[in-house]
């Protein structure tokens, strides 16, 4: 009786781990259900990376010192011209992150204001549309439809190229500080810079899209990182960096003078040049010729 009910005992586990072996496997076979939405397929994407990178992304800019304005003992405005094309200014053209996606993305989002090129003191705000319709191009085009061999009209968007802007304008400021006795520099704008061309693809003039008011995009400047010469992808390096430190090359084209005319308005060539250079020269002297011994 014993043996028997041993027998049984063993017959009922077997079938018992029979059961749990063909439940494991028809589990493991099972394909994970694939997931529905859009979101839901974004979140499961995978990281493209060795790591999480929040370092850049967490980046705040420091608030600038406040300066009185009795404080300011000189001042002069200046415009310079920034070209992608110079060596040094190669991170501005970087395929991966070039500064005109991320200005132009930031204004259609609302995250920047971008101002009208009617002036330079950002007096008129432009709204996201006005700007869309200088970056989105509109074109008709006749297609032939399969089938029924017809012509059809298509009204196609064609999307301003980063690649076709080489070239920035910047607007800053020149001061003495009295109570620091320093010569200081505070950029206020950036316009990005295209070309105007006439139906045949020939150069007329060059023309700057927009402006945006550089301390108001601080904050998203200081998130967005800077793809650097040296190399090092995990440099933390943003583009609040690169203009606060003064990382670019760029020539000067204006400085404030009673009406109000740029250097190429008056001069050219090598003369152009040198009188550029001499007003870069006055600023880097300026700060020791405050001084008297």
């Amino acid at each position: 009786m014993t043996n028997l009910l041993s027998l049984r005992g063993a017959r009922l586990l077997g079938c018992l781990g029979g059961a749990l072996l063909a439940a494991h496997f028809a589990f493991a076979q099972t394909p994970d259900p694939l997931p529905s939405s859009l979101a839901e397929q974004t979140a499961l994407l995978p990281l493209d990376d060795i790591t999480e990178r929040t370092v850049v992304n967490e980046h705040r800019p420091l608030k600038y010192q406040p300066i009185r304005e009795s404080d300011i003992l000189w001042e002069k405005r200046i415009w310079r011209i920034i070209d992608t094309r110079e060596k040094v200014n190669l991170p501005f053209a970087a395929p991966e992150a070039p500064l005109f996606t991320i200005l132009s993305e930031a204004v259609l989002s609302g995250d920047v204001r971008a101002y009208s090129t009617e002036n330079d003191r950002f007096t008129k705000p432009l709204a996201a549309e006005e700007v869309r319709a200088m970056l989105f191009k509109r074109d008709t085009i006749y297609t032939i439809e399969e089938g029924t061999y017809e012509d059809k009209l298509l009204i196609v968007e064609n999307e301003l190229n980063w690649e076709d802007v080489r070239r920035y304008r910047i607007r800053e400021s020149w001061f003495f500080d009295a109570k620091t006795s320093t010569l200081r520099v505070r950029i206020l704008g950036i316009a990005p810079l295209v070309d105007v061309k006439d139906a045949e693809g020939n150069f007329l003039y060059e023309k700057p899209l927009f402006w945006v008011h550089y301390p108001s995009a601080r904050p998203l400047l200081a998130g967005k990182k800077v793809v650097s010469h040296g190399g090092n992808y995990a440099s933390a390096t943003t583009w609040e960096d690169l203009f606060e430190m003064r990382y670019f090359a760029s020539h000067i084209m204006k400085e404030n003078n009673i009406r109000d005319m740029r250097l190429q308005d008056y001069l050219t060539g090598t003369d152009l040049l040198l009188q550029s250079e001499s007003i870069g020269n006055a600023l880097f002297n300026r700060e020791q010729d405050m001084w008297s011994w």
